[in-house]
């Protein structure tokens, strides 16, 4: 994943420091200066392993003396409750770092964790999984982290790295082809995908070279009649829109080449995980 640098995962760790220690953690000071402590983060349900990376970076920004084992590998599955890693250092630091460090995990690996039920539903299929735009503020490239450590792959990253032509663009520039051919012109080095609504936008679209067609809300034979349109002209074919975990091995059946899912990055339930301090 060559668009996540270390420098992304300092500043999302001190981003979220920063808002939630604010000028210090008054409830620390209750604790003595020089009282060592040893903990554990348990999670209580199965889960896929994402955000060692934020946990690591999160407890070292606040004490880089904290010494941290971890029982578990990243990207991995666990299929029941377990405990992740052992902790050692002064008390004060590792219950400050504490919430943070849990809340990227329990995200990220809620992420993860929702992305590898959707992959199991694409067995023995050819389609891939893509995530989309719809990520929590702040933590866009931590999320696309975590969509791949589940298996699936990542969509565009932004605004700014490919062309998604949709139903505002194609409105307010007067037609697909006029959209098409001013973004070919601007930037002839991107990749250009075109969202269509119905059969006969996806046939003008196939005369105009594109490189990738997404079919949004397609029937069921609609994306059959599709697939059969556009083999002669080997374009990729992503499929969105009201795609779930009950639907998705259908949709897949139909022989397209993606199905994005904006629900592994906006509607995903967090891993339930605790700290705690060992007798």
């Amino acid at each position: 994943m060559e668009f996540l640098k270390y420098i992304d995962i300092v500043a999302d760790a001190n981003n979220a420091l920063h808002e939630d220690v604010g000028q210090e953690d008054v409830s620390s000071l209750l604790l003595p200066s020089d009282l060592i402590v040893k903990a554990k983060i348990i999670s209580r349900e199965p889960m896929l392993v994402c955000g060692i990376p934020w946990v690591q970076e999160v407890f070292l920004a606040v004490d880089k003396n904290i010494e941290i084992n971890w029982l578990v590998e990243e990207s991995s599955w666990q299929p029941s409750a377990t405990t992740l890693c052992e902790i050692t250092g002064y008390a004060r630091s590792i219950l400050t770092a504490e919430r943070t460090a849990l809340n990227f995990m329990q995200t990220l690996s809620g992420t993860a964790t929702k992305t590898h039920f959707y992959i199991q539903k694409l067995s023995g299929s050819k389609t891939k999984l893509l995530d989309t735009r719809k990520t929590i503020p702040g933590l866009r490239l931590a999320q696309k982290y975590a969509v791949a450590c589940g298996g699936g792959t990542n969509h565009r990253l932004g605004l700014y790295d490919a062309y998604l032509i949709k139903e505002n663009h194609i409105k307010a520039c007067g037609g697909i082809k006029k959209a098409v051919l001013l973004a070919k012109e601007l930037r002839p080095d991107l990749f250009v995908e075109v969202e269509v609504e119905s059969i006969s936008e996806l046939l003008e679209v196939l005369e105009l070279s594109v490189d990738r067609i997404m079919l949004d809300n397609f029937s069921h034979d609609m994306l059959l009649d599709a697939v059969k349109i556009c083999e002669p002209y080997q374009i990729e074919l992503e499929v969105s829109g009201n795609i779930n975990l009950e639907t998705i091995s259908e949709v897949a059946k139909t022989g397209v080449d993606y199905i994005s899912v904006g629900a592994l990055t906006k509607s995903i339930q967090a891993i339930d995980l605790s700290l705690l301090i060992l007798d």
